[in-house]
């Protein structure tokens, strides 16, 4: 897989081939890879949703009018569904969402997502994420010769050194995250994806590493 590899005040670029970038050409880990993107959706929810029945609300038990002779339709008591500040018919009630996903499959998706990724254009390398202060005009200088038209990015490095940190954070729209905590949901959420050489990487080693 040949990948653009900027310098790091991103002037100039190269195309570099990257041996170890997982290919694929069919669509093996398109499931794995929509089941794993689920799993980390469904495992950030809370979980905590909850209504009360008929038996929960506060109310009277008393019957409202009684069964006949009223002109009108028969009721019960106050607390039923149907009336106002009634209990809540089949309303959530707390659970838990979690979903257990095996090893291989999420070795699987985020070798996938890499791929297609990288393969829509989307990831592009640059050789160090470092700017000589922590001014944001100057980290903003190097993302828009990088990406002249970007919306949201994703920047990765092993490590954020102090002065990149500093001019990144305030940048609309970026989003930092160290190599070895990025997920298959970070790459698939950004479009667009700037990674450092130590950081690729680092991220084809844990790629590299799941295939047993």
């Amino acid at each position: 897989m040949k990948l653009k590899v900027f310098t790091a005040d991103g002037a100039t670029s190269e195309e570099k081939e990257f041996a170890q970038f997982p290919v694929f050409e069919d669509d093996k880990g398109v499931a794995a890879l929509r089941q794993v993107v689920i799993a980390h959706r469904a495992n950030a929810r809370q979980g905590t949703a909850s209504t009360k029945t008929r038996a929960e609300v506060r109310g009277s038990g008393k019957k409202l009018f009684r069964q006949k002779g009223s002109g009108t339709a028969r009721q019960g008591d106050r607390r039923t569904p149907h009336q106002r500040h009634g209990g809540i018919a089949h309303g959530p009630k707390p659970r838990d969402y979690t979903q257990k996903i095996n090893g291989k499959m999420k070795s699987l998706a985020f070798r996938r997502a890499l791929f297609e990724r990288a393969n829509e254009g989307g990831l592009t390398v640059i050789q160090a994420l470092q700017v000589e202060s922590a001014k944001t005009k100057l980290f903003n200088t190097v993302l828009n010769a990088v990406l002249p038209k970007r919306g949201r990015v994703l920047l990765i490095d092993d490590s954020f050194e102090g002065n990149t940190a500093l001019a990144a954070r305030n940048i609309d729209g970026v989003t930092m995250a160290e190599a070895c905590n990025l997920s298959t949901l970070d790459v698939v959420q950004y479009r667009n994806i700037i990674v450092s050489e130590k950081g690729i990487q680092t991220i084809l080693a844990r790629a590299n590493g799941g295939e047993k």
